[in-house]
């Protein structure tokens, strides 16, 4: 029921719209039942989880139970928390003042409880956004139990000239302050044993300590807690007790394939209208960028318990785009596109958001980084060319056998990292060869992602160990595997 929440400004205007109490999680289930009913995207924006965890989710809210959200870093869930705010109403009716969101029909904290007596239907109302209704805190070793529930404050005790026995000293934490709201606790095993231990009795039956007063405040909260799994051998657990008084605990995961991933990065990625204008994206370069996290998740250097998070797709492409737009504007060209070599721009952004097991910080991060976008761009080469397989017949033809003879006869091929567009074109069609591969293997390929592919085929032949390449200053040589030794002979 909707209230005119402009015009109701006392209980007892309240009481004669016919305003009824209701506690969060029930609110939360009723506004559920109603978007499910009318089939209505509940969770916008969330990718993946259509028939894995957001399911789960609104079965737990049906449920009206406290949630624990369990998953490596980047997996949405902090996301998957606040976008519960728009299953509250819009509007909720507070008594004004109240630190604790009195509700006016039921006030729990004792300021609540005398205004009421003092103005009856006179008492003021105020109303509380459902934006203002979500509450999150990070769990770190350094939260104290004064910061979730609260503690005496001896400022106000002597401001009011109250005595230290008298409960209006107490100055609420934020847990109080988030009464009829959604509480999030970030990173719940980070959080120090003896402090998860203060929430057993909020969680249970409402009630809180402080300092020696023992206050019934049936606190009405919905929790959301979030942890991830690495953090329970890392830095500490979710003690027992807690575990069992959150009704349901979600796993949630990765992407499992490269369009939904695909729809997570653009969505995600900070850009701008010069970038996007400016610059063309070949759709086979949005799906290597994504693979390069599929390797990292599955390689033998990359610490798997510590995940590899969406956000490192995210900033991929957003360095992506931005090395691409650097050498526009050093070459002082309006457009371009993203070529292969500009992957190497996205480096730093991989280094950044993986966990190297000992290997891996043997080999070194970048290594490691360059290491995952040739296993990338090998995964996704037979979706275009024909397979390489590993071992074949010296004497065997091959589809590539013109193309390497190409480069055996030549002195090799130099492709700048910040040559012009045209040029770039230039290079690339000079290599009859590969224009002939494009024809035979991919002839409706779109045009203006003709020379990306050209350039994967290249990289595909190097990584499959039929071309050599050799980085230099300003750019990427190619060369045939044996032809420079024997010419040297």
């Amino acid at each position: 029921m909707k209230f005119n929440y402009k015009e109701i400004k006392t209980l007892g205007q309240l009481k004669a719209a016919g305003y009824r109490s209701k506690s969060i999680k029930d609110e939360l289930r009723e506004n559920l039942r109603e978007k499910i009913s009318n089939r209505e995207t509940v969770f916008e924006g969330v990718w993946g989880y259509e028939d894995s965890v957001i399911p789960e989710l609104e079965r737990a809210i049906l449920s009206r139970h406290n949630i624990n959200l369990l998953g490596l870093r980047g997996q949405a869930k902090t996301r998957l928390a606040r976008l519960m705010v728009y299953l509250l109403d819009e509007y909720i009716p507070v008594i004004a003042g109240s630190e604790i969101n009195d509700d006016p029909l039921n006030p729990i904290s004792r300021y609540g409880r005398e205004l009421l007596a003092e103005k009856g239907e006179e008492t003021p109302i105020s109303w509380l956004h459902r934006e203002d209704r979500f509450y999150e805190k990070l769990a770190t070793p350094d939260v104290t139990v004064a910061d979730l529930i609260g503690d005496v404050d001896p400022i106000k005790a002597a401001n009011l000239k109250l005595s230290y026995a008298d409960d209006r000293v107490i100055h609420f934490g934020m847990i109080p302050r988030a009464n009829r709201c959604i509480f999030v606790i970030n990173e719940l095993p980070d959080l120090q044993a003896r402090i998860q231990v203060s929430l057993f009795n909020i969680l249970q039956e409402g009630d809180i300590q402080i300092r020696g007063f023992k206050l019934r405040l049936p606190l009405d909260v919905q929790f959301v807690f979030t942890a991830n799994p690495e953090d329970y051998t890392n830095r500490g657990s979710i003690v027992t007790p807690l575990k069992d008084r959150i009704g349901s605990q979600i796993l949630t995961h990765y992407p499992e394939d490269i369009a939904v991933a695909r729809k997570i990065t653009e969505q995600e990625a900070q850009l701008d209208d010069s970038q996007t204008a400016a610059i063309h994206v070949p759709a086979l370069a949005r799906d290597l960028l994504e693979q390069i996290s599929f390797e990292a998740r599955n390689s033998e250097y990359v610490d798997a318990k510590s995940g590899v998070s969406a956000r490192t797709s995210i900033t991929a492409y957003e360095n992506l785009l931005s090395t691409a737009e650097r050498r526009l504007l050093n070459v002082g060209e309006t457009k371009t596109t993203v070529r292969l070599t500009d992957f190497m721009g996205v480096i730093p952004a991989i280094t950044g958001k993986i966990e190297l097991v000992y290997e891996g910080e043997q080999e070194g991060a970048d290594t490691v980084a360059l290491h995952l976008i040739e296993e990338a761009i090998k995964s996704l080469f037979a979706q275009y060319f024909p397979e390489i397989k590993k071992l074949e017949h010296k004497d065997a033809e091959g589809p590539y056998d013109e193309l390497i003879e190409w480069f055996f006869n030549g002195d090799g091929f130099e492709l700048m990292d910040e040559a012009p567009e045209a040029d770039y074109q230039e290079q690339l069609s000079a290599i009859r060869p590969l224009q002939a591969l494009l024809s035979k293997y991919q002839p409706d390929f779109p045009e203006a992602d003709r020379y990306f592919l050209m350039e994967f085929l290249l990289w595909g032949l190097v990584v499959n160990k039929k071309l050599s390449k050799h980085r230099f200053t300003k750019g990427y040589q190619f060369k045939d595997l044996y032809g420079s030794y024997i010419s040297g002979l």
